[in-house]
């Protein structure tokens, strides 16, 4: 399977389960999200970083505030809590913030 097909079922998957950390396709995403991660390590290697320092670097790449990012993640307590390591995101902040960048919601999980 090549990686944009991974990436349409990754994106399809997140679709499906949402914030449901239950779900019984949770462990399924994260196989896929793991897939895609070794793909792009193997075909497109960077130097390993943390969601929130991929999304630290675009914001400041893109010239963002956290407020800025209020649509995708919420509003900038959330967005500082992510960046600062005390929140995690959740799938739909992923899929969110790879439409904004251009960039495989495999970067944010």
């Amino acid at each position: 399977m090549e990686q944009q097909s991974l990436i349409e079922l990754l994106n399809g998957l997140i679709d499906v389960i949402g914030d449901d950390e239950t779900h019984e396709l949770v462990d399924f995403l994260d196989l896929v999200g793991q897939l895609i991660a070794d793909y792009e390590r193997r075909h497109h290697p960077v130097a390993d970083a943390r969601p929130c320092e991929v999304l630290r670097f675009l914001m400041e790449q893109h010239g963002l505030t956290l407020s800025d990012l209020s649509t995708e993640i919420g509003d900038p307590p959330v967005v500082s809590a992510i960046l600062n390591g005390y929140r995690e995101m959740d799938s739909q902040h992923a899929k969110a913030l790879a439409v904004r960048f251009g960039v495989s919601p495999a970067v944010f999980i």
